[in-house]
């Protein structure tokens, strides 16, 4: 199982052998509690003050009084303390101490990971997930080692439009818009698509020419990960693999496919 490698202008100049992740079946649902798991961790705690609605002298005055049996403060008539009261406690609180970091086992997660390293090279699953790939002629897309040397946006731009990625960047700046809702107002104003994924073996300038481009991810191959691979649990991302970072990729999972 091979893939041709392409130079900085989109011509192939050589070959390389995949490793043997790249044979892992695609697993959505074992991606998809990864992805989960991970996204798990950035959640934050809520939680209610334990007395919140219940300072009140309140307390219920019994039966034969005519009125309802709801708890009432000892200066007036009026109610407090109970659930369906205004003012009252909740009946059940979120709580700090509730464990929201969802695990799943490292064989689990190892799975996945290849499980979506494989999808990279699958062109229907990546056509499937939305990224325009007419101009793309290889799958996966593997580049030689000077793409990690590149420093400005405008480099990095040109060589995403000779190897046929350009037009799924252009899809990105096409699907901004401005978000439904409050979260215009808590630093989240534009939502827009994801685009194509670099991943290399070391950073030599790259990380922040390229995080400039609408969608585009840059990331060292020892970083990678479930989500960086699937976005939105849905594997498939358009990838572009630096030939060392393929290298590095199958001593690190080659042998376990």
């Amino acid at each position: 199982m091979t893939s041709k490698v392409f130079d900085l202008k989109g011509k192939a100049v050589g070959k390389v052998k995949l490793p043997k992740v790249f044979r892992t079946p695609l697993r959505p649902d074992v991606i998809k509690r990864a992805v989960v798991a991970l996204q798990s961790r950035r959640f934050q705690p809520q939680g209610r003050d334990p007395m919140a609605g219940k300072r009140t002298t309140a307390e219920s005055r019994g039966v034969g009084l005519g009125i309802a049996r709801v708890p009432r403060m000892k200066d007036r008539n009026r109610a407090a303390f109970g659930v369906s009261i205004v003012g009252g406690h909740r009946a059940n609180p979120p709580r700090s101490e509730k464990r929201i970091v969802k695990r799943i086992p490292r064989k689990e997660m190892g799975l996945a990971l290849r499980s979506a390293v494989a999808a990279t090279g699958a062109k229907d699953v990546v056509t499937g997930r939305g990224h325009l790939v007419d101009d793309v002629r290889d799958f996966p897309l593997v580049v030689v080692d000077d793409v990690e040397d590149l420093r400005r946006t405008k480099d990095v731009e040109g060589v995403l439009l000779e190897l046929g990625v350009w037009a799924d960047v252009f899809r990105v700046k096409e699907s901004r818009s401005v978000r439904a809702g409050r979260g215009k107002t808590r630093g989240r104003r534009y939502k827009q698509a994801v685009g194509p994924l670099i991943v290399v073996v070391e950073n030599k300038g790259i990380v922040e020419a390229g995080r400039n481009l609408p969608g585009v991810d840059v990331v060292l191959v020892e970083g990678l990960n479930v989500e960086l691979l699937a976005p939105g649990t849905h594997a498939g991302r358009l990838t572009v693999w630096s030939n060392s970072a393929l290298e590095r990729l199958g001593e690190k999972l080659g042998e376990v496919a």
